[in-house]
């Protein structure tokens, strides 16, 4: 606890005052301390070239007024400009503070059960030459698995976040929040044309994560079906089955439906799954969990932006809406537990009720092969792109750049460059079959909900009995 209180130059005498400060006329103020550093090494062109670094630092401080919200930061850590900050935020949520109140709370250190992530090599102590032949060495697997490889381009970032944060109610927790990732793109040609694939990790971990078997890992997904992606073609389009592979299909899981569970758009009236908790959804046996939980998953945390432990939760319980997920305004307003949802991109910006690791757990309903093998026309995809989704209405348009044709419960024509639309509700109310294959994906997934944070997905192989298709 005294590192962190040391990084910020605060004492715990000092964090009473400010939060009784904030607290003075509302009951609520909680503060957000935090000190972040980032760098990042490109490759382009056979050589790593260029990088950055900054370092991000400051407080935030909010008041909660009933309905009203008061934020301010400081991007110095100072007394006087904390106390100018804790005014600032009493003011905006039409608190009438003046001075501190000088009435103490007793400390309570909030901890996680068992950390979730660590370093065994720190990355600002790891010697950045290895960190670029590391990544040097990417570019040299691709090409040795690919002669048509054309251009590289690789990109390493990590960054650690010192997390220091208190509330009115006298809970102080700390974090130390480390986050690696690596984002390839290669271009690959044959017979005049061009290919595009990109492939992506990241771990909660330090440089132990740069290993040669990510590096390989990294490289075949690279090459992975390159020759059915040279010969895909667009099929016909229409409504029809459409079975998804494990693994990254989970973002259609995350955006299509996952943020209809988040409580501030609940508590607006805002989601179709508004009002709902305790009705079926989808058929008996299907799980959706938001995941805090999982050592060094990009989407962990040991303590979320509000100072509640890491958990895991059970947004549909065998088909039923179990919970939303929920920061602390709207835990309170419906009068449960916060479910350690309340995230935020840094101190300038308000916790708000966020995705973490988001997944559906593996079904009984037989393999891949067996979800194939029960559809006599439809498609198979296996790699989503971007997509766009209305959280109040639930629909969803989604870009596929990889997948099959199944005719006759075989995959035939590899097809690309397609859409998949749909209803987020109906899609999950229209899962017939999931299979026992649960991937979680590690891909470097950002939520871009108001604000960017990191989160990870995953899902089972599932068959949904019908999405239209957007095809020729």
């Amino acid at each position: 606890m005294n590192e962190f209180l040391d990084i910020f130059g605060v004492s715990l005498r000092q964090l009473e005052e400010l939060a009784a400060e904030g607290a003075r006329s509302s009951g609520w103020c909680d503060l957000y301390f935090e000190n972040t550093v980032y760098c990042d090494l490109l490759l382009r062109d056979g050589a790593v070239a260029s990088g950055g670094f900054h370092t991000d630092y400051g407080c935030g401080i909010r008041v909660l007024d009933g309905e009203k919200t008061g934020y301010a930061y400081s991007e110095s850590t100072d007394y006087p400009s904390l106390l100018s900050a804790a005014r600032a935020a009493a003011a905006i949520a039409d608190g009438k503070s003046s001075a501190a109140s000088g009435q103490s709370v007793s400390l309570r250190r909030i901890q996680p059960s068992a950390p979730l992530y660590g370093m065994e090599e720190e990355w600002f102590s790891a010697d950045k030459r290895k960190l670029a032949s590391w990544l040097g060495s990417i570019e040299d697997e691709i090409r040795r698995r690919e002669a048509g490889t054309l251009k590289v381009i690789a990109l390493l970032s990590f960054s650690t976040s010192d997390i220091l944060m208190y509330n009115s109610l006298g809970e102080l927790s700390t974090d130390s929040r480390p986050l690696g990732s690596v984002s390839v793109t290669a271009v690959i040609g044959r017979n005049g044309k061009t290919e595009q694939r990109m492939a992506s990790k990241s771990f909660r971990c330090g440089a132990e994560m740069l290993t040669p078997g990510l590096r390989d890992a990294l490289a075949a997904e690279i090459v992975d079906s390159l020759d059915d992606s040279f010969a895909a073609r667009h099929p016909k389009g229409g409504k029809m089955p459409v079975v998804m592979a494990a693994g990254a299909s989970g973002i259609l899981l995350h955006e299509a439906m996952g943020h209809a569970f988040e409580a501030d758009f609940n508590r607006k009236g805002q989601s179709v799954f508004s009002g709902r908790i305790g009705e079926r959804i989808c058929r008996k046996g299907i799980n959706i969990i938001d995941d805090a939980t999982i050592p060094g998953n990009r989407g962990s945390l040991n303590i979320d932006d509000e100072g509640v432990p890491g958990q895991k939760t059970y947004m549909v319980q065998d088909g039923i809406l179990n919970s939303y997920l929920h920061d602390r305004i709207s835990a309170k307003w419906y009068g449960v537990a916060p479910t350690g949802n309340g995230r935020r991109e840094s101190f300038r910006y308000n916790p708000i009720p966020r995705m973490r690791a988001t997944y559906m757990e593996s079904g009984s309903d037989g393999s891949l092969d067996d979800l194939i093998s029960s559809v006599k026309k439809g498609i198979y995809v296996d790699r989503f792109a971007n997509g766009e989704v209305k959280i109040g209405e639930g629909d969803f348009t989604f870009y596929v750049n990889r997948g099959y044709l199944i005719e006759n419960g075989r995959l035939t024509m590899p097809v690309k460059d397609i859409n998949i639309i749909g209803n987020g509700p109906r899609a999950l109310s229209d899962i017939v079959a999931v299979a026992g294959d649960l991937r979680i994906d590690d891909g470097t997934w950002t939520c871009g909900k108001e604000q960017s944070v990191a989160v990870s997905c995953g899902i089972p192989s599932v068959l949904v009995k019908e999405l239209t298709v957007g095809g020729q």
